[in-house]
């Protein structure tokens, strides 16, 4: 630890607003993490499945009850449809949708700022780089013979260094970004493809359902 916090030090400036970066990309990461494949993530299969069951079988509170029990962006929409299940066909689909515009931009949110700052974070390698490079020489030009060639080592350590510590973390963050991005496409699609099956499904179905029930089935 030592020696990663001399590193540190010889970076400069630059290594701190990297770090910044570093900070933000970790807890970013994080929250996406967790939320696409811990709260987000359902098993289209199974959950259409289930679904069809209970909708076959005229249960509307059980189908209810069945997507309330599951918080994850699928399972409210469906949920949002079969509370306007005694509307018109466009009824059910409106209300599907607005619940959809609100789940969406949760799945995708924040992901595209791990991209801006693994670029962010080469950028200000890069100033680090420069400013190391410009001290180094501007100190070679004032000092000593004897001493010139340790300010320029010193000077070139210090743009080396941050160099380093700038692509070490640009690289992760945009590997994160790219893993996320495929996960978060994969899941909306998932969402689309599912919402059209379900939704075909209560309309087939619905004359089964008694939607009377359908406020006591909310609650």
């Amino acid at each position: 630890m030592g020696a990663i916090a001399q590193i540190f030090k010889d970076g400069g400036f630059g290594m701190y607003l990297i770090a910044v970066c570093a900070l933000f990309i970790i807890a970013i990461a994080a929250d996406r993490i967790v939320y696409l494949y811990m709260k987000a993530r359902i098993n289209k299969e199974d959950f259409v499945n289930t679904m069809h069951k209970y909708l076959f079988q005229g249960n509307l509170q059980r189908a209810i009850t069945y997507c309330s029990s599951n918080k994850a962006p699928l399972a409210n929409i469906i949920k949002a449809g079969l509370l306007r299940i005694d509307g018109s066909e466009q009824e059910i689909q409106a209300a599907m949708d607005e619940v959809a515009l609100q789940e969406v931009p949760k799945i995708e949110k924040r992901t595209g700022y791990l991209a801006m700052l693994g670029n962010v974070a080469v950028l200000c390698g890069l100033l680090g780089t420069i400013t190391g490079l410009i001290r180094a020489f501007a100190a070679v030009s004032f000092a000593d013979a004897a001493e010139k060639a340790v300010l320029l080592a010193k000077g070139i350590s210090e743009a080396m260094n941050c160099t380093a510590f700038g692509l070490g973390t640009a690289i992760p963050s945009l590997v994160l970004f790219s893993v996320l991005s495929g996960s978060t496409q994969h899941l909306i699609d998932d969402i689309n493809e599912s919402s059209v099956r379900m939704l075909n499904l209560i309309l087939a179905n619905r004359d089964k359902l008694n939607t009377a029930d359908v406020r006591g089935a909310a609650e």
